[in-house]
């Protein structure tokens, strides 16, 4: 059987926008989304640069620039965290091809296994919590394909 769709014609406001339960449940879904992020964060204790990490993983080496664009970070921020991220061998900065001034940062073999294990703590996290929450994995696939058509297209890394 079809699952209901989430905006029924009948319940569109006149402009054809979403009705307000939705709205209200896009409002809980980006709360409780946020919510979920710090609590990973908090419970692993993880540093920031996993997001840099996270974001080299995705796009492959990028500019100073780009990578502080995507972490919505200042270039200055960003540069004093790829200098750390060299220090610990994590990430490597190599001249840019395409621009003699410029710089290319991209994951090291370290910056992966470091970002693997990180992802692996992190899903063992949410694996203990869906279980003590009596989640199917029916729940967890619903939810994970919501999120996927939520970010999927978007120009963000």
């Amino acid at each position: 059987m079809p699952s209901p769709q989430l905006l029924p014609s009948d319940e569109a406001t006149a402009s054809g926008s979403a009705s307000a339960k939705t709205l209200d449940l896009a409002s809980d879904l980006v709360v409780h989304a946020a919510r979920l992020m710090r609590l990973v964060r908090r419970e692993l204790d993880l540093p920031a640069s996993v997001r840099v990490l996270t974001i080299l993983d995705t796009a492959g080496p990028l500019g100073i620039t780009d990578l502080a664009r995507a972490d919505g970070c200042s270039q200055p921020t960003m540069s004093a965290q790829i200098a750390q991220l060299v220090d610990s061998g994590l990430v490597s900065k190599e001249p840019n091809p395409a621009d003699a001034r410029a710089s290319l940062v991209g994951l090291t073999d370290a910056g992966r296994a470091d970002l693997a294990d990180v992802r692996d703590r992190i899903s063992r996290l949410i694996a203990e919590r869906l279980e003590s929450h009596h989640r199917t994995q029916a729940d967890l696939e619903s939810a994970i394909s919501v999120l996927r058509d939520l970010v999927e297209g978007s120009d963000t890394i």
